[in-house]
């Protein structure tokens, strides 16, 4: 009995030293891969990383990981030299292949979703319209001063905002800003230089992990909603 006890024991220190061991080489994972994510893309803000199932380092060892979850805040997306900043990027990649180096990996498919505030919708307009909510899902209100015929006029319009493609060649696609109607529309000139403070496409997918693209955009209160998805889409990498 003694010595069924004794083995019992050891097991359980064993076991313990082998969790705490497991726990603390994740956690330092998790560190340098948020760390690496941030560096590769450029990113500003802050960046968060959940690597999930146990044992870890039985993972690590196949260099294969069944699921990352990412977060990021208060990035600023680069694409076609303009900035347009997330205010939340939240992405699970699946099947994850991690180079030979663990400097990063590659996963089989991820998907995720993002918010971009009307703070920052504005900002990454350049027209110098405001925008908010328009009232329904897909709507958001532009409000622009425009000059028209030496006067310049306060005008509100409600907006569509759309996601379409981008024509690149690779996948790529653009938010899209459009006027439903416009004051004096169908006036010559006018139209045009409404639609000119008030209409714009702001592409997102330069800034992204390679092989993660957008796939739809909807709009509430809060802002602008993203739902991001892609297969082969590199984590962090050298």
């Amino acid at each position: 009995m003694r010595f069924l006890r004794a083995i019992v024991i050891i097991g359980v220190v064993l076991g313990a030293l082998f969790v705490g061991a497991d726990r603390w080489a994740v956690s330092y994972a998790e560190n340098r891969l948020a760390d690496r994510i941030q560096a590769r893309q450029g990113l500003a803000g802050t960046s968060e990383v959940e690597i999930g199932g146990f044992p870890f380092l039985t993972q690590a060892l196949s260099h294969d990981l069944d699921r990352v979850d990412l977060k990021l805040r208060g990035v600023d997306v680069a694409a076609e030299g303009r900035k347009t900043r997330l205010s939340e990027l939240d992405a699970t990649f699946r099947s994850v292949k991690l180079n030979g180096d663990y400097s990063g990996g590659t996963a089989k498919r991820a998907e995720g979703t993002g918010l971009i505030t009307y703070a920052d919708l504005t900002a990454a307009s350049q027209t110098g319209a405001t925008l908010s909510y328009g009232g329904a899902p897909g709507k958001v209100k532009v409000t622009a001063a425009v000059d028209v015929f030496g006067r310049v006029l306060t005008k509100s319009v409600v907006s569509t905002i759309t996601l379409e493609d981008a024509n690149d060649g690779k996948g790529g696609k653009i938010v899209r800003v459009r006027a439903d109607e416009v004051p004096g529309e169908g006036i010559p000139g006018i139209e045009k230089v409404v639609r000119k403070k008030t209409d714009f496409d702001r592409s997102l997918d330069g800034g992204l992990p390679a092989g993660l693209h957008l796939s739809a955009l909807t709009s509430d209160e809060a802002g602008v909603h993203l739902t991001l998805g892609g297969t082969d889409v590199v984590l962090a990498g050298s």
